[in-house]
């Protein structure tokens, strides 16, 4: 079996001590399997994502020691694409319109944070048939027609971290108390939720493991019904553990003090930064 897997910032800020980990983690468990190591852009937030940063990335996944195969994968060339499969979604009974408020949507299409609790959303769109659909308006996956659609067959996705090793099956009363009817796209705006573009993504580049911060593991069931949904292969997935400051708080973009570019220009070495992820 080939493996293949990748890294996949988003270029809204420095690269950290935690970026750091997760991109050589994935770089050295693909090159000890012989495999393939991709790198991909995740700039679906378009006021947020900068070239600028986008350069720094390079810059310090290069200055690691890191290779990668192929060209960059950049996700905000490709949003004609995402929205097009979203149109499948629409013509099956899948969506619905939300005109719930512009932050709150916001929040919901960004990659999950650790500490920031996921809102259940509570159905106030729900009624909403496409017909009423507005410019501005999100669209929304109803989750128990998704499961309707689906059923009976298993929902199931391999996991290989530590906190969460086995076999998992996604259960639909637990994914729609804890998950709910998730938000896939702004139309308005053309952003689409992060969960959505790296499903696809991992299917169209030839992701066999997905290996990520394990922040993100608990919305993996929805990204496994997409996959069912568009009848897409599911990876194995490996979700590792967060660097964390002195106070075991996960870091984040803001953590300048810990940034790739400044412990390079302290003259830290790669080596430097591998021990201090504990690789």
């Amino acid at each position: 079996m080939a493996f293949v897997t990748r890294f996949a910032p988003s270029p809204t800020g420095p690269l950290h001590l935690g970026h750091a980990y997760s991109a050589i983690f994935a770089h050295d468990t693909a090159r000890a399997h012989g495999g393939q190591f991709l790198l991909r852009m995740e700039d679906t937030d378009l006021d947020r994502s900068k070239p600028e940063w986008a350069s720094s990335i390079v810059t310090d996944i290069t200055w690691l020691g890191l290779s990668w195969d192929g060209p960059i994968h950049t996700q905000s060339r490709r949003i004609t694409n995402y929205n097009q499969r979203l149109e499948r979604l629409v013509d099956r009974g899948l969506l619905y319109p939300c005109a719930c408020s512009r932050n709150d949507i916001r929040a919901a299409l960004a990659a999950p944070q650790e500490g920031v609790a996921h809102q259940v959303y509570p159905g106030t769109c729900r009624h909403r048939p496409m017909s009423s659909r507005q410019p501005e308006d999100a669209l929304r996956l109803d989750l128990a027609q998704a499961f309707s659609e689906l059923d009976p067959v298993p929902l199931e996705f391999v996991e290989t971290g530590a906190a969460h090793a086995c076999l998992h099956q996604v259960d639909p009363v637990e994914a729609m108390a804890k998950i709910g009817d998730v938000i896939l796209s702004r139309k308005g705006e053309d952003i689409v939720a992060y969960f959505l573009a790296s499903t696809f993504d991992d299917a169209d580049q030839g992701v066999t493991h997905v290996i990520r911060g394990e922040d993100l593991f608990e919305f993996t069931p929805i990204q496994v019904i997409l996959q069912r949904l568009f009848s897409l292969p599911t990876p194995i997935y490996h979700h590792h553990r967060l660097i964390r400051d002195d106070q075991g708080k996960r870091l984040a973009k803001r953590d300048d003090a810990r940034a790739l570019s400044k412990f390079c220009a302290e003259g830290a070495s790669p080596a430097d930064i591998r021990a201090m992820v504990g690789l």
